[in-house]
């Protein structure tokens, strides 16, 4: 038995069976690269599901997480520290936002702009009915309150009716918000950009018409950019290339390059009549050391000008998709923007990422039918290139 197999086996001994892992045990990692506990060398075109954006082993990122090591790992809310105070600063900077509140997760940033927004609204007119716009096929966690907007029934189905007074509407699709709306909306939340519904972006009049909609009717808009922000369409923020603000934003995964944190930012209007303290709280949320992670990976991204490499390598990116697209009837659709992109099948997706990593090659799905291409942000032309070869080699042998 190899050590990854001991590993497995000891990994299903003791887990909740919440996950169908994929038979591989993960090691180390170096550049865009992962390599197992058997030595095998993969290619990430996954990034720990669009987490470490700049690649691994970034020796900056590194020693800047050693050295809060060796200071300070976690002091409580019940005082300051540097860190969350400079990376407030520079989150609330590079998005455009009044105010941060720092979580350990994305869902927990969701949990966090749900109250945000209800609270927002009671402070107007107290009620215990208010109502939350959210979009079919959305995604924002698996919490009971991120679940309760995550506009897939199948996800919702065995944990009852959530938070309650969802509604939800079609994506792209205003005709379909405005006829949800009422005098109980309080806010409207949504992806920029769809990830495990399909990787839909959103269309630039639906996102302007939902802007305009909230601000005549006093609606928060609530934009998830967990998956979505911080540098993967090539903007820092995906919300940039619609010209809008939103409310209330979300960002994770890629914040922390793998440390644990995530975050809820809104705008002065709607901290003044929203959380105030013993509203919210958060016993690790915005320790030093996942603080530290935030300034070391918004310096390397400024360093590396990530957001220009994005920006140049993406329609190379795209090109090799629509290569793969126009060379293979069974793939029907090619959606995305930036490092974010999809390609849709007409068949089940398992077997064809299977056999791609197989070859070693690392790709996630978003759906039964969709592979989700979401690399490091700091993959080269080499390694589209490699990528490209390894999924063209598995499709002409199915």
């Amino acid at each position: 038995m190899s050590k990854s197999e001991e590993l497995m086996k000891l990994g299903d001994q003791y887990f909740l069976h919440t996950y169908n892992r994929f038979p591989v045990v993960l090691d180390r990692g170096k550049g865009v690269n992962l390599y197992d506990a058997d030595g095998k060398k993969y290619l990430d075109f996954a990034a720990g599901i669009a987490v470490f954006a700049l690649g691994y082993g970034d020796e900056e990122y590194n020693n800047a997480l050693k050295e809060q090591i060796d200071k300070v790992i976690h002091t409580s809310n019940l005082f300051y520290n540097a860190p969350a105070a400079l990376a407030a600063e520079a989150l609330c900077n590079i998005s455009g936002m009044d105010r941060v509140f720092f979580t350990n997760s994305g869902t927990e940033a969701i949990e966090g702009a749900l109250k945000s927004a209800l609270k927002y609204a009671y402070t107007k007119a107290p009620s215990d009915d208010y109502e939350i716009i959210a979009m079919e096929h959305s995604f924002h966690g698996r919490s009971m309150g991120a679940l309760s907007v995550t506009g897939n029934p199948h996800y919702r189905e065995a944990f009852g009716k959530g938070i309650g007074h969802i509604e939800f509407a079609a994506f792209n699709d205003f005709e379909s918000v405005k006829k949800k709306v009422s005098d109980k909306t309080c806010a409207i939340i949504m992806e920029t950009l769809q990830g495990e519904g399909g990787i839909y972006p959103a269309e630039y009049e639906f996102m302007k018409n939902v802007r305009k909609l909230c601000d005549e009717r006093d609606i928060l808009l609530i934009l998830d950019e967990i998956q979505c922000g911080m540098g993967r369409t090539g903007n820092m923020f995906a919300f940039e290339e619609y010209d809008i603000r939103p409310d209330i934003m979300t960002a994770a995964k890629a914040l922390g390059c793998g440390v644990p944190v995530g975050a809820f930012l809104m705008t002065e209007r709607v901290a003044e009549k929203s959380l105030s303290p013993g509203d919210h709280g958060s016993t690790y949320g915005g320790n030093p050391l996942s603080c530290a992670a935030v300034l070391a990976v918004l310096k390397e991204f400024k360093n590396k000008d990530i957001l220009s490499h994005v920006r140049e390598l993406s329609p190379y990116l795209t090109q090799k998709l629509d290569e793969i697209k126009e060379s293979f009837d069974i793939v029907t659709d090619r959606r995305g923007k930036g490092f974010m992109q999809g390609l849709e099948f007409s068949v089940p997706v398992g077997n064809i990422i299977r056999n791609c990593r197989d070859e070693g090659l690392i790709l996630i799905s978003a759906g039964s039918s969709i592979i989700r291409f979401v690399p490091p942000l700091i993959i080269e032309k080499e390694d589209v290139d490699h990528m490209y070869g390894i999924v063209t080699k598995v499709l002409q042998n199915l």
